[in-house]
């Protein structure tokens, strides 16, 4: 099928709920995908942040075919070979603590599930979250995000409950945060906000005040998780463990699966039958996560995250220096953010034309969330790419500031 037929059949029906790159991408290996017509891109999105192990990963290809062969699909009310063996290594790579799991099928549903988690076991209602926090669009993930764009057309469904204070700031924190509060919701490392670090201290701090409150505290893991910061979880950085834990994108190595990771005490509060997923922990995703774990252990790509996450962001920052129309480059390991003082709309296009593949924050932020298996020499490729865009738009900035 060629590009045009494609996406004249998407666009005639698919439901018209995403920002579409004009590209079809149909095959993929490591850090790299191609179109329809067999242009090569490197791959500095992967799926959002999916792709963490690279586009179809051997091993992990390997374990779905086994897989699929074997069987598919075991719904939760029967025991399973490997949705215990999926079980048994989760729990031996999070912190400590945490040792229930919930398995589900994406980001948004291991949210909703922490949320009622959290109210069930508090008998509370009033939850904190950040402002620019982001953690999916379902309902109860929804109620928790931030930005009034995904909320607006849905106001009357969404409760009156969630409370949004300033990331970073501990003292205003203090003052949302109270003994009727079930829960606080936080990324360690804001993604969809901008790819925002919290400054020293912080999420210590909401530790403390949590636990003065005897209020469940939640790490939304699903995007910094599993090595993208350089710590195979970002609350590493910090030495900080949360009462509960949810987790996906790049846990199945491409394929759909989420989880959300509990103190036994905590997750036990849900009941037989408040919680379920027909889906969820079905044999197929917990084969294809098994495999996705041992990959990021046994290629040690936290430790790759962090290596070239410093090559990469010190080569943004280079162009930080160079280019008047760039602000700031952040973030951690391979999760990184290069702020410009334009709208990047255009930076994004010409660049998959030059062959990179690109993901946004918000109007002026790049997002960088590259498979943890990408080369030096790509991303040397992108940074030469972006340095040669950056120069062209320079100019435009130049030309309009010199006009009377």
């Amino acid at each position: 099928m060629d590009e045009k037929h494609i996406m004249a059949i998407e666009d005639a029906y698919l439901a018209r709920v995403y920002q579409k790159f004009p590209v079809s991408i149909i095959r993929g290996k490591g850090a790299i995908v191609y179109d329809a017509n067999g242009k090569k891109y490197i791959d500095c999105m992967s799926g959002y942040g999916v792709s963490l192990v690279g586009h179809c990963h051997p091993k992990i290809v390997e374990a779905i075919k086994r897989q699929a062969e074997t069987l598919m699909t075991c719904h939760g009310s029967f025991y399973n070979d490997k949705r215990a063996e999926l079980l048994e290594k989760l729990v031996k790579i999070t912190p400590k603590e945490l040792d229930k799991v919930f398995l589900c099928n994406s980001g948004a549903e291991s949210v909703e599930c922490a949320l009622k988690i959290a109210v069930k076991y508090t008998g509370r209602s009033k939850i904190v979250s950040m402002i620019r926090g982001f953690h999916g669009k379902t309902l109860g993930a929804l109620s928790a995000t931030w930005n009034p764009k995904y909320k607006k057309s849905f106001a009357s469904l969404i409760p009156k409950n969630f409370n949004f204070v300033p990331f970073g700031n501990l003292e205003r924190a203090e003052e949302a945060i109270d003994d009727e509060t079930a829960a606080v919701i936080v990324e360690p490392v804001q993604g969809e906000g901008g790819v925002h670090v919290p400054p020293p201290g912080y999420l210590k701090g909401l530790r403390e005040i949590c636990d003065r409150h005897d209020a469940v505290l939640i790490f939304d893991e699903v995007q910094t998780g599993f090595g993208r910061t350089g710590r195979m979880w970002a609350l590493e950085h910090w030495n900080v463990s949360p009462d509960i834990m949810c987790i996906a994108k790049a846990m199945g190595g491409g394929f759909p699966i989420g989880a959300t990771i509990a103190k036994a005490e905590v997750m036990n509060s849900l009941k037989i039958g408040e919680h379920s997923s027909t889906f969820g922990g079905n044999p197929l995703a917990c084969a294809a996560a098994s495999a996705t774990i041992d990959v990021i252990l046994g290629e040690n790509l936290p430790e790759r995250a962090r290596r070239l996450g410093g090559y990469f962001k010190g080569l943004l920052e280079k162009m930080v220096d160079e280019f008047r129309i760039l602000r700031e480059a952040r973030g951690l390991g391979l999760m990184l953010g290069l702020e410009s003082r334009i709208f990047i709309y255009e930076v994004l296009m010409k660049a998959l034309n030059k062959g990179l593949l690109l993901l946004y924050s918000g109007r002026n932020v790049i997002r960088f969330l590259p498979p943890l298996v990408i080369e030096e020499s790509h991303l040397e490729a992108a940074a030469n790419i972006l340095s040669k865009i950056f120069a062209e738009e320079d100019k435009k900035l130049e030309h309009v500031s010199r006009k009377p």
